[in-house]
């Protein structure tokens, strides 16, 4: 398996879009090899030129339900292979790209070449079967909700604003003097917003309960489905303490669910780190930015010219 840097030279000593041959090249022996209909969709969320970019550019979007389209066209095969490389987005995004797949796919196969976060991670217990490397990780899937201040847009987890609310009905509780500063502070929410956080988060909660019971767990008695229970720790905002933090396979596999070690079988972990090579170094190397492609070379591609 040629390393990062070795796709990189192999595509640099070539000219014109030696960067698309190298990738697609990759993407079709992938489905050679198992015969399931293969699709990667990645941004350069962790690329030094995609840290300089706004978070909505690189993330799960509604304009993604679109790429997939083009990249599903024509594809024959009832089950699939996705590749995932993501920092997450936009909920109601990720949900409809769940509602397509499943529309098409009988059995999907998440394969996580280094990290599908958030919304991503959503995407990815839609799926039959996670294949996670050593060094790969999903996210806690606590929803962010977005609201004005005066020093602009701010983003934190829903959890975070429904704890501090209950915090605050404590602290005034055992010291009425208190009110005032809990008042000023609340009021800077828009009208409804704690409730906005409480739906979305069950929300978020909810759907993958239901998806990893009705796909993950479908052949296990309905008693021994274990959706919710998973649904509820991936949800839970206290205590993974951070949004963007990594959940490794043993921790993954620990609460149930359903993974497989990508370096179990050393041809398919090849295969799939040659494409995320070949992808990292097209954003490396050219204006894309986010990719979905599947692996006849057809697919959807959004360039960013940065000065």
């Amino acid at each position: 398996m040629p390393n990062r840097n070795e796709v990189q030279q192999e595509i640099l000593k070539k000219k014109g879009e030696a960067q698309d041959e190298v990738r697609r090249g990759f993407l079709k022996d992938l489905a050679q090899y198992t015969g399931r209909d293969t699709i990667i969709y990645a941004s350069a969320f962790t690329n030094q030129k995609g840290q300089s970019l706004p978070g909505v550019v690189l993330s799960v979007s509604l304009d993604d339900v679109q790429s997939f389209m083009s990249a599903l066209h024509g594809l024959k095969n009832d089950k699939l292979d996705l590749l995932l490389h993501s920092p997450g987005g936009s909920m109601e995004s990720a949900e409809q790209i769940v509602q397509y797949l499943r529309a098409k796919y009988k059995h999907i196969r998440a394969i996580v070449p280094q990290n599908a976060m958030s919304a991503a991670t959503m995407i990815a217990c839609d799926c039959d079967e996670i294949v996670m490397g050593k060094h790969s990780a999903i996210g806690p899937i606590d929803p962010q909700v977005t609201f004005p201040t005066s020093g602009g847009a701010f983003t934190a987890p829903a959890q975070s604003i429904l704890d501090e609310f209950e915090q605050a009905k404590k602290e005034v509780a055992e010291n009425p003097a208190t009110a005032p500063l809990w008042v000023t502070k609340m009021q800077a929410y828009p009208p409804g917003f704690l409730n906005i956080c409480k739906t979305t988060l069950d929300l978020a909660r909810n759907k993958v309960a239901e998806w990893l019971d009705t796909y993950m767990f479908k052949d296990l008695p309905e008693a021994s489905r274990q959706g919710r229970g998973i649904a509820d720790w991936l949800g839970n905002a206290t205590e993974h303490k951070t949004h963007g933090r990594p959940i490794n396979i043993d921790t993954a596999d620990k609460k149930g669910l359903r993974v497989s070690t990508l370096e179990k079988d050393q041809q398919l972990q090849e295969k799939v780190l040659s494409i995320f090579h070949a992808t990292i170094v097209t954003f490396d190397v050219t204006p894309c930015v986010k990719l979905v492609e599947n692996h006849n070379g057809a697919g959807v591609y959004l360039a960013v010219n940065i000065k």
